[in-house]
């Protein structure tokens, strides 16, 4: 155990009971032998086990869960590659510390409260991640009301007693009108997440500081989408339909980047002698389709351990702490390539 806090697992482990027996033991509650309970202070003292100040202080025993709820269905997360590597990553930190994740599907946000007013008084977890923050998100103030600790994936600034972990948009941004000003596109289009996502406001006001800083095109367009393909191939076929449609084409994620390379081939729009495509994020699918498509990219699964440690410091008693975290690399495949000349950009 060298290197990392003994948890309730260890002792349990060692004194041969589950980890409920240990909890039990160590809260004083009801349910195990007063022989069994003096047994597990002993190897508790013995390995430098603390309980969580800030949990304890909270609950008065800690659960040793962290809550997540998403907004989508259990299908849905079958085609989303970021989430579940956001969530590979979360599993992997918290189960380090022998804790365990607790995750749950809502339809609507009124439902997602309700679930943390019902974790917080059944005292099932000892914080929660917030994810998806919308512009005004009635979130913050329930959890903030409920006293949970609480960490934001995707925040930006300073959350008053929630720390927050934001991704740095206006790196990104740089990068992608960097590259496509280098292969002389003034066209561009991009096809956004929704329009009350945090995280989409944010990836626009870095675009347009970018572009304010001196990109040779004005302000690119954006169509708001769901992330969906189905959304993004309506957008696409609307853009790639107009009189002076884009010569390139900026996807918010993986997914709809796939189905707009779909739609063009379908609408026999080359790919990208007369449209470049690029996609804010990446997956293994981005690599196998042809053309392969360029992306900027990031590691996911290490955004996940850093979001659990955030909360592990709360959980540890120390104070909130807002962190930009930026490791988006550009990855320059097949989809882009120089803008067509003004003729041949033009629809046939």
């Amino acid at each position: 155990m060298a290197g990392r806090r003994p948890t309730m697992s260890d002792i349990a482990r060692r004194v041969g009971v589950s980890r409920v027996a240990v909890s039990y033991a160590l809260n004083g509650r009801p349910g195990v032998s007063e022989d069994l309970r003096e047994r597990v202070r002993e190897v508790a003292e013995e390995l430098g086990f603390t309980a969580h100040r800030a949990a304890v202080a909270l609950h008065g025993a800690a659960a040793d869960v962290v809550g997540l709820v998403l907004r989508r269905t259990s299908a849905a997360l079958r085609s989303e590659v970021f989430r579940r590597q956001f969530i590979a990553g979360l599993q992997m930190e918290l189960s380090a510390r022998g804790f365990g994740l607790a995750l749950q599907f809502v339809e609507d946000v009124g439902e997602e409260i309700a679930v943390y007013r019902r974790w917080h008084a059944e005292r099932r977890v000892d914080g929660v991640i917030l994810c998806d923050l919308r512009v005004d998100d009635p979130r913050l103030p329930a959890v903030r009301e409920l006293g949970l600790p609480a960490v934001v994936a995707g925040g930006s600034g300073e959350l008053t007693g929630m720390a927050n972990l934001s991704t740095d948009e206006h790196a990104g941004a740089a990068k992608v009108a960097g590259l496509l000003a280098a292969l002389g596109h003034r066209r561009v289009a991009r096809v956004s997440g929704p329009a009350d996502l945090a995280h989409t406001a944010a990836r626009t006001a870095a675009l347009d500081a970018v572009l304010d800083a001196g990109a040779p095109f004005g302000p690119i367009p954006t169509t708001a989408a769901d992330y969906t393909g189905e959304a993004a191939a309506t957008a696409t076929r609307r853009l790639l339909s107009g009189r002076d449609r884009p010569t390139a084409i900026v996807y918010d994620n993986d997914l709809m980047a796939l189905a707009g390379l779909g739609v063009a081939a379908e609408m026999h729009v080359s790919v990208p002698a007369e449209v470049s495509i690029l996609a804010w994020e990446d997956s293994p699918l981005c690599q196998l389709v042809h053309p392969a498509l360029t992306v900027l990219q990031r590691n996911v699964t290490d955004y996940g351990m850093r979001t659990a440690r955030l909360l592990f410091e709360l959980l540890d008693g120390g104070p909130p702490r807002s962190v930009r975290y930026g490791n988006a690399v550009l990855v320059v495949r097949d989809s882009t390539g120089p803008a067509p000349t003004e003729r041949s950009s033009h629809r046939r």
